[in-house]
């Protein structure tokens, strides 16, 4: 590995998740090796008049241990499931609230949407029920800002506060801009994650519009997110948070914490090419994949496995595919690659996070999940998409890609710590 500059190491010392698949590390990351599934029928509103019927919801969540009841009444589901999945990485890290030494650390929490689900609420209770029963609280919950709000007055925070909203992308771009935060020196620490609770009548029918959902599936919802196999028609809309605490190996060496793996590279870019569909070329994944490597000093055969974004839909399974034959050429062939989005389907600004955090268990476990659902081979997406079994790997440095609406692209090297 060619070191590219002096500069601080930037180190994960703490985890916290809520996802259609578990809210503890261990559970989820067991059942991702196991290959299950976390996607069901809908519940949270009857999706009887949609050609989709299926998500991968939280049905268990309770914040009750984490949340004042009455503050959660005035949050939106995302907020809820970020702050909660804050909360955790907090004590994972072997630290409380409020954190120490504030002006030095910072929030950095993105969602590709927020808080519609209250915004959604207060526009059917003006249309249902009048002015005087809108909730005074329902404009300031809907903002995607809100969560890292709440984060930063939970923890007491008063160092640098951002939100981040790029489609897709969202949850990669905020660890990664998190991560440089820290590199120049702006926080000794930062909580960093995303969220999204999206799960909506009227977002899932705009996505049926869109033809970006399967509708073959309903019956069988665990085989409907199927990233890479020819026979895959959309993605499965999930919801979902993950948090990680990032701090300077500095900081976090001298207050002795678990190092659990360092954050090794970062960059995002654009196709500057069209709303929804990703350029063919997939030259904007090459180029952030690229200079993520360079960022983290890295050569192409020093990659181990990539956590793809493998949504399971047409465009971006074949798009990643090409961009990855690029940039790697034969050696492509060699490279382990699997999609979380397998068993969890798409929680939109919440899926780079949690595919982070999933590429930490990768290091920790020697384990490479599968990518479940892989049937049916399409001959042009024909390289290593470990197909529904796990598999026993020293795994060092990883490739975590995420490419969202618009154009946006992020990428994070995730290696383990020395």
């Amino acid at each position: 590995m060619k070191e590219t500059q002096a500069r601080k190491k930037v180190v994960v010392t703490g985890i916290g998740l809520e996802t259609c698949l578990g809210s503890q590390p261990d559970i989820f990351w067991k059942r991702l090796v196991a290959g299950e599934s976390g996607i069901g029928r809908l519940t949270q509103f009857d999706p009887d008049q949609l050609p989709c019927k299926i998500a991968g919801e939280i049905l268990d969540f309770d914040d009750r241990d984490y949340i004042d009841p009455k503050d959660a009444r005035r949050m939106s589901r995302a907020s809820r499931f970020g702050t909660v999945a804050a909360i955790k990485a907090i004590e994972d890290a072997g630290l409380s609230t409020p954190l120490p030494d504030p002006e030095r650390v910072g929030v950095y929490f993105g969602t590709a949407i927020g808080g519609w689900d209250r915004g959604y609420e207060g526009i059917e209770t003006l249309r249902t029920r009048g002015l005087a029963r809108v909730n005074p609280f329902v404009l300031p919950a809907t903002l995607p800002n809100m969560v890292s709000f709440h984060v930063s007055q939970l923890t007491g925070a008063a160092g640098p506060n951002t939100t981040i909203t790029t489609a897709c992308a969202t949850g990669t771009q905020t660890v990664g801009e998190a991560a440089q935060a820290i590199r120049n020196g702006w926080a000794d620490l930062i909580v960093a994650g995303g969220t999204e609770a999206i799960i909506l009548h009227f977002i899932m029918a705009g996505f049926c519009a869109m033809r970006a959902l399967p509708t073959s599936f309903n019956d069988a919802p665990t085989r409907a997110s199927r990233p890479f196999d020819a026979k895959r028609e959309g993605f499965v809309l999930s919801e979902g948070a993950a948090c990680l605490i990032l701090e300077s190996e500095e900081h976090a060496r001298a207050r002795g914490a678990r190092i659990r793996a360092e954050i090794g590279g970062f960059a995002s870019s654009s196709d500057a090419f069209h709303i929804a569909a990703p350029d063919p070329s997939g030259e904007g994944a090459v180029r952030t994949m690229r200079l993520a490597m360079q960022d983290a000093g890295l050569q192409p055969e020093e990659i181990d496995y990539i956590n793809a974004h493998g949504t399971s839909t047409l465009a971006n399974d074949a798009t990643e595919t090409v961009a990855i034959k690029k940039l790697f050429g034969e050696q492509a062939y060699q490279i382990p690659i699997s999609s979380t989005k397998s068993m969890i389907g798409h929680a939109m600004g919440a899926s780079g996070a949690i595919e982070a955090i999933a590429s930490i268990l990768t290091i920790e476990n020697g384990m490479i999940h599968p990518t479940i659902n892989y049937e049916n081979p399409d001959p042009e997406l024909d390289l290593d998409y470990v197909p529904e079994l796990g598999r026993e790997a020293r795994v060092d440095n990883i490739l975590s890609n995420s490419f969202g609406l618009g154009g946006q692209n992020a990428c994070l090297v995730i290696r383990r710590s020395e």
